[in-house]
């Protein structure tokens, strides 16, 4: 009776000892270092192209900006690249420049009107394409032009048509019995030319990233709405217009960015004038640092990084706002 109730103490131990012999080898395993596979290598391999392309196209340059508005550049220090240290001395002077409150009025001004009016046309061209009404497919695409035209044609054109002795804006103006205005020469006016062509410029974009939003609206919500007895405007404020938030928030949000360092039209249609009516800070960071005989090119640096630390705020406040939205 006792040996037979010890044989089950034995075979546990050893079925104890060989279970601890066989889990052994699992814990040696872990020890070692896991190689790379073929799937970790390939991803590495694609990953590598946009990380070099990153570093030497937007790493680099913001660098040496960022190097530049810290020392005291001159023509001859640019080139052997022995410029001294003079640490914020350059911001000092941007912010001490009587166009400074210009510039940054007009780039506030320019970047708000410009963004209202683009997203407000855009949208009511979204909405209105969205009814898939007969040649909705091909009108749509022409709107797509000034999006297409490179830009230096789309500021030419309209520097003819503002022109105040021969454009075609004063002559239909003539036609109505108005006065000719000196849309391109007049300091109160100036900014509202750009502004005009700008927006025109930028209103494809809105409208084809708006469009596409209201692809993924179900049609199911509008035709519930119908039924109860909803009309278009109801049905715009409380489907339309609260379902394309999202796409609405990065549209405004890439529309701010590129606003902001909008160049080649104001500098193609006004140059910033005249006496600064126009001048904004990505026309201002050109004309300090390549405009002039003898370059400012530290505070030219330091403007374009005035406007590089706009985006990121801005950009910043949009990624918690998302955030936010995502948590309630």
């Amino acid at each position: 009776m006792n040996h037979t109730t010890q044989l089950p103490d034995h075979r546990s131990e050893r079925v104890r000892s060989g279970a601890a012999h066989t889990a052994a080898p699992p814990r040696a395993r872990r020890g070692k270092r896991r190689r790379p596979t073929s799937t970790q290598w390939a991803a590495w391999g694609f990953l590598a192209p946009v990380t070099v392309y990153l570093a030497l196209f937007y790493a680099y340059p913001l660098y040496r900006n960022l190097d530049l508005s810290l020392r005291n550049y001159t023509v001859r220090s640019f080139v052997q690249g022995d410029a001294p240290f003079n640490g914020l001395a350059n911001y000092r002077t941007v912010f001490d420049n009587p166009t400074f409150a210009p510039a940054l009025l007009h780039t506030a001004v320019f970047t708000a009107v410009c963004l209202l009016f683009q997203y407000a046309i855009g949208l009511a061209l979204a909405v209105f394409f969205n009814q898939h009404f007969r040649l909705s497919a091909t009108l749509r695409a022409l709107f797509l032009v000034p999006w297409l035209l490179p830009l230096i044609v789309s500021a030419s054109t309209w520097s003819w048509m503002l022109n105040s002795d021969s454009g075609i804006v004063n002559a239909a103006l003539h036609a109505l019995g108005i006065g000719p205005v000196n849309w391109l020469t007049s300091p109160s006016w100036s900014l509202t030319s750009v502004i005009i062509a700008n927006i025109w410029i930028g209103v494809p974009f809105n409208l084809v990233v708006l469009y596409s939003g209201l692809q993924s609206i179900p049609a199911a919500l509008y035709e519930a709405a119908a039924l109860d007895g909803a009309g278009a405007w109801r049905r715009f404020w409380s489907i339309t217009f609260p379902l394309l938030r999202p796409v609405s928030a990065i549209t405004l949000l890439l529309g701010l960015v590129y606003t902001l360092k909008v160049f080649d039209i104001i500098w193609i249609m006004t140059k910033g004038g005249p006496a600064d009516s126009s001048t904004t800070f990505a026309t201002w960071s050109y004309q300090l640092g390549f405009g002039n005989l003898l370059p400012a090119f530290g505070p030219g640096a330091a403007v374009g990084n005035l406007l590089v630390v706009a985006a990121l705020a801005f950009g910043l406040i949009y990624v918690r706002v998302q955030r936010k939205q995502a948590l309630s």
